[in-house]
């Protein structure tokens, strides 16, 4: 038993650094394995809460970039230690590499990061409030891509490389790229001013009265907006094509509008205020009209078979389809109120008045002949 215990505190004595290196190894396995315990020791009481959910990211987003970084620590205390053992120095590249991976990691910590927040807020955005899930993606999309070139040109200055003369030769071919791809650069632009003013959002029915242009806007991209028609085809509108048309965004509206000209005969005139005054009254108590809207009945020209009374309305429902079954009940109770006065519907008719004089000559006519 001695003879093992001397082996031992011989081997110790001679490989120090090897058993401090296993040493914090297994000290690093174990943070590894506890690490979650300490960023998710229990189930947070408030999980709806806006700042639980953004702790909530910022745990998940270091839980890879801590582990990574305790193994880093580890081969950090084992070079130092085998160095000392050997009387060796340290490489001198050794200290920029350690300051490339700590903004590795930083970097690596904010990519995540948003990634995270993304994702936790895109499940609650709504396409009514303030930012919907299109504006949301592309604002993480670019603070991504400023974090990667941020991280990159911070790496590089560390590394000891001249950054101004990179950005001098990206500034020259960002020059002659624009030249080379304006009509990319406009529908960028377009892009980014339709994310600024926001006409219209992902899920909104668009149509354009310039262009052939109808359908639900299912994405906005850099480069162009993809749109559903009612056929179901995708169309693909590059983006600078919106600043130049007018575009109408029929799912903003406030109301849906029943907008009709009845026809009557004019055999039937004596009873227009009556008709008139029975469908204002049905329309008033209808359930589904908004009677804080203008509501119009009135009489309103002679046409030349029939004389016509307008009907001007707004209703409550916004769906397209209950607005259609809405307007088809209020013009089956148009008709019935136009029946129960005893009047009936107006067709095109032509009515010949022949003057008896004129009946007269012509038959004094054929006699002679």
């Amino acid at each position: 038993m001695e003879f093992y215990v001397q082996y031992m505190l011989q081997f110790v004595s001679e490989y120090e650094w090897l058993v401090r290196t296993t040493a914090v190894a297994m000290l690093v396995i174990l943070v590894n394995f506890a690490l979650p315990l300490f960023l998710y020791p229990s189930v947070n009481r408030h999980q709806d809460s806006t700042p639980s959910r953004f702790n909530h990211a910022i745990r998940s987003a270091l839980l890879s970039p801590l582990r990574f970084s305790m193994w880093l620590l580890g081969a950090t205390a084992g070079l130092f230690w085998y160095s000392r053992e050997t009387h060796q120095a340290l490489p001198s590249l050794w200290l920029p590499v350690q300051q490339g991976l700590a903004i590795f990691l930083i970097g690596w910590f904010l990519w995540r990061l948003a990634g995270k927040l993304e994702v936790g807020f895109t499940s609650e955005i709504k396409v009514d409030k303030v930012m919907d899930q299109t504006m949301l993606h592309t604002s993480f999309r670019v603070l991504r891509a400023v974090i990667v070139i941020t991280g990159v040109m911070v790496l590089l200055q560390t590394l000891g490389v001249d950054i101004s003369v990179i950005l001098m030769i990206l500034a020259i071919g960002g020059l002659a790229l624009g030249f080379a791809a304006k009509d990319l650069i406009a529908n960028v632009l377009g892009g980014a001013i339709l994310q600024v003013d926001r006409p219209f959002v992902t899920g909104d029915w668009i149509r354009s009265p310039d262009r052939d242009i109808e359908g639900v806007v299912e994405h906005i991209g850099w480069r162009m907006t993809r749109i559903r028609k009612f056929d179901k085809r995708p169309l693909y509108v590059p983006n600078a094509v919106f600043s130049s048309i007018v575009t109408e965004n029929p799912s903003r509206m406030t109301s849906r509008r029943i907008h009709e000209h009845i026809s009557i005969r004019y055999e039937d005139l004596e009873v227009m205020a009556g008709i008139v005054q029975e469908v204002k009254r049905m329309l008033f108590e209808h359930e589904d009209i908004d009677s804080r809207q203008a509501t119009i009945v009135n009489f309103d020209r002679f046409n030349e078979s029939s004389v016509d009374f307008m009907v001007s309305t707004f209703t409550r429902t916004l769906d397209w389809v209950k607005y259609h079954e809405l307007r088809q009940d209020i013009l089956l109770k148009i008709n019935d109120i136009v029946a129960r006065h005893g009047a009936e519907m107006a067709y095109p008719t032509q009515t010949m008045y022949v003057n008896a004089n004129v009946k007269r000559m012509k038959g004094f006519s054929s006699m002679v002949a």
